[in-house]
Formats: structure tokens, sequence, C-alpha cells
């Protein structure tokens, strides 16, 4: 049975960065959005560790040695929101980066703040 389709929405810089990364992980990516919309979640999202469960996914992608990594939260019913886009560039195993965890949760803050959302 059809499922209604949840608008995506980009916070800040997050369409761009993913605009500039190889065609390849922007088509993983996408398609793992399409799929978030239409509350379904593609194999590789994962919840995002530190983000309080289930709704703040993350979906890594390893293209030619580089990872690139996208974060969405599903929270909210009205959108599927595009929180962030970036390649990692850590060297420290698998964490997510310090500055990316901290952008992060001030965009999602910055959703909150946005749907009048009490936290």
């Amino acid at each position: 049975m059809p499922t209604s389709t949840k608008s995506l929405r980009w916070v800040a810089s997050s369409k761009k960065d993913l605009m500039a990364m190889p065609e390849e992980v922007q088509d993983t990516f996408g398609y793992a959005l399409h799929l978030a919309q239409v509350g379904q979640k593609h194999p590789d999202a994962k919840p995002l560790k530190g983000f309080g469960g289930t709704g703040v996914l993350e979906v890594v992608e390893d293209f030619q040695g580089d990872a690139y990594r996208a974060v969405y939260t599903v929270r909210y019913a009205e959108a599927v929101y595009v929180v962030h886009c970036f390649q990692k560039k850590s060297t420290h195993g698998i964490a997510t980066p310090k500055p990316d965890v901290e952008l992060i949760k001030s965009r999602l803050k910055a959703i909150e703040v946005s749907l009048g959302v009490q936290k």
C-alpha cells in the first residue's frame, strides 16, 4: 500500500556538500534519502551513536579509498532533514570527528528551534 512521501529538507550547506561528492556516492546517498522519505531504511543506514536512538541516521559510503557520510533525521513527521554530508578525514578509526559531531548537534538544534520543538 502506498505511503505518503515526506519532503526532503536540506540543512545549511548539506546539499552543496553532497553535490561536491563523486557521482557514485551521490547516487547511494540519494537512494538512501529517497527510502527515508517513503518510510524505509537503506541497508547501510545506521543510527548515529550519541544522538539518542534511531531518529538520527547516517549512511557511510566508501569510494576509491575515501569514506563519505550523510547524516539525516527522520524524527519529525513533516520531512526528512539532511543534516550533514561530509568526507571523513579522521585518522581515528571509525569515530565521527568531533567538529562534525558538533556541527550535527548545532544543526539538529536549529531544526528544533525552527519547528518550535520543546526539549
